[in-house]
């Protein structure tokens, strides 16, 4: 058992006295934080706080209690950590942090900017915080995944305890530490050209340069927002003068993929040259029902329908269609059947 000095013993009875206020202050910072980076939008993989165990602060003050005069000059006994996928939301953490608490920044320290060419190791941004209506002080770290795994690493391998080590197991860590280093800022400088394309697309949407855009899930998005379907959707409802009721049209694009459709403009003549012959069969179909409700899928239904009764489609083929439609189903042969019949009449057919 640790025999503590005077001094420490004064420390610790402190610690104890302060015990409820720690416990509601962690509660407290965390909840803050976690409410200022929900209403930024901000997505992290994880949010943790504590209060430092008595064993813990026992074992600090054994090593270095002289530093301290009080109790409060221990500025870890609350502890909040946030970790952030990207490096650069890291420092987003950090302005959002700026904001809701009262940074110390004498105490605080950016220990990334303080690797040296023979360090190891990932390091974290740490701010030394106080609430803004007051009370104890309490450390907040901020570090990407990748360097809380590396964190965990060192720790567990005991390899920051100051023992020797061997310098071929340094220069182990050393390159481990190098090439998880690297892997970090990579994925953010990935995460930023794929965004800067993203928006890129998103602009040639808009612009109308459709043949420009190669068929993606992420663009086929941006074109829905054009309602490239709403004209025809509503041709078919007016039949019955149904509702339309909103679905998502994704399950479609490996089908438009199999049709060999490689941008959306492929897709944009897609319908253009489909969009009659698609009302015709939705017509002879629909027109015989009292269906007063219908949904925003149809027009993609019956345009991907067309397109495979005009290359001169097989049954199966057209009970692909319908097993996107309805769910995989022995079903859906007999509506392919029917379909093809029904169809026999239709004009395009007849070409």
């Amino acid at each position: 058992m640790i025999k503590l000095d005077p001094h420490g013993e004064l420390l610790l009875q402190q610690y104890r006295e302060l015990l409820p206020t720690l416990d509601q202050l962690a509660e407290k910072a965390y909840g803050q934080l976690v409410h200022a980076l929900r209403e930024q939008g901000i997505y992290v993989t994880a949010i943790e706080h504590r209060v430092k165990s008595e064993n813990s602060l026992i074992g600090k003050l054994e090593l270095k209690g002289s530093k301290y005069k009080i109790i409060d000059d221990v500025t870890d006994l609350v502890g909040l950590r946030v970790i952030t996928f990207y490096t650069d939301e890291v420092d987003k953490v950090a302005a959002i942090a700026k904001t809701i608490f009262d940074i110390d920044w004498q105490e605080s320290v950016d220990k990334r900017k303080l690797h040296q060419l023979d360090a190891f190791g990932y390091n974290s941004l740490h701010y030394i915080c106080r609430l803004k209506e007051g009370g104890p002080r309490f450390e907040l770290q901020m570090r990407t995944a990748l360097q809380h795994v590396w964190s965990t690493i060192e720790h567990d391998t005991g390899y920051k305890v100051g023992a020797k080590i061997p310098n071929e197991y340094r220069r182990q860590f050393s390159r481990l530490a190098g090439m998880l280093e690297l892997i970090d800022d990579e994925f953010s400088r990935l995460r930023f050209v794929l965004n800067d394309f993203q928006r890129q697309m998103k602009a040639l949407v808009k612009n109308g340069q459709l043949d420009d855009v190669p068929l993606s899930a992420s663009t086929f998005r941006n074109y829905l927002e054009l309602h490239p379907f709403d004209r025809l959707n509503k041709l078919i409802a007016a039949v019955n003068q149904a509702e339309i009721y909103p679905v998502s049209l994704l399950p479609f694009l490996p089908l438009l993929e199999s049709f060999g459709l490689k941008t959306l403009g492929d897709v944009q003549r897609f319908i253009d040259n489909n969009s009659e012959d698609a009302y015709q069969l939705a017509l002879t179909q629909l027109a015989t029902t009292d269906l007063d409700i219908l949904s925003s899928s149809s027009a993609m239904q019956y345009l991907c329908l067309v397109h495979v009764l005009k290359q001169e489609g097989s049954c199966d083929s057209l009970k692909s269609i319908y097993d996107v439609i309805n769910g995989e189903s022995d079903a859906n042969m007999a509506l392919a059947e029917m379909l093809l019949e029904q169809a026999k009449s239709l004009p395009f057919m007849k070409h």
